[in-house]
C-alpha cells in the first residue's frame, strides 16, 4: 500500500498504521545523501515521547519531539558499542506529528518527509542548509 492509498478523514486522526505506511513511502524516497545512512531501518511509531524519553532528552513538553533516531549501536544515550545489538530505528511521534500537521494545514506525507529528514539529517551532522535544501527540493520532486 501507498501513499495515495490511504484516505484520509478529518473527523478520524490517521492511525499508526496509516503513519507506519506513509512513512515506508517516504523512506523509498528520501535524497540520496541519507538514504546511504538508512540501510535496514525500522521504523517505530509512538504516539508520545514516555517520561523515561522525557527525562533522557531533557525535554519541557513531549509534543516538541517529532522524531527520534536510535542506532543499533548505541547501548544508552551517547555510549556506542562495536557491534550492532539491534536495528537503527526512527520512532515517529504520532500525536505531536498530526499536531504540526492540523496547525500547519500542510500534507501530513510533508510533514513526516521534513520530520524524517530534519532528524537523520541532525543526528548524521548535516548543515541546517543542507537539510533545509533536502527538505524542500526533494519533497517537490514528489508531487
Amino acid at each position: 500500500m501507498n501513499q495515495a492509498q490511504i484516505i484520509m478523514h478529518y473527523t478520524t486522526a490517521p492511525s499508526p498504521d496509516d503513519i507506519q505506511v506513509l512513512a515506508q513511502d517516504i523512506l523509498d524516497t528520501l535524497p540520496e545523501d541519507i538514504l546511504e545512512y538508512c540501510e535496514d531501518l525500522a521504523v517505530v511509531i509512538e504516539d508520545i515521547a514516555d517520561e523515561a524519553l522525557e527525562d533522557e532528552l531533557d525535554l519541557d513538553d513531549p509534543f516538541e519531539l517529532l522524531a527520534l533516531y536510535r542506532s543499533g549501536r548505541e547501548i544508552s544515550p551517547g555510549v556506542m558499542s562495536k557491534v550492532a545489538n539491534d536495528d537503527d530505528v526512527i520512532i515517529l511521534f504520532r500525536r505531536p506529528l498530526l499536531d504540526v500537521w492540523c496547525e500547519t494545514g500542510e500534507q501530513l506525507a510533508k510533514v513526516l518527509r521534513e520530520a524524517i529528514i530534519t532528524e537523520l539529517g541532525r543526528h548524521f551532522d548535516f548543515s541546517d542548509e543542507e537539510i533545509e535544501t533536502m527538505t524542500s527540493e526533494h519533497y517537490q520532486g514528489m508531487l
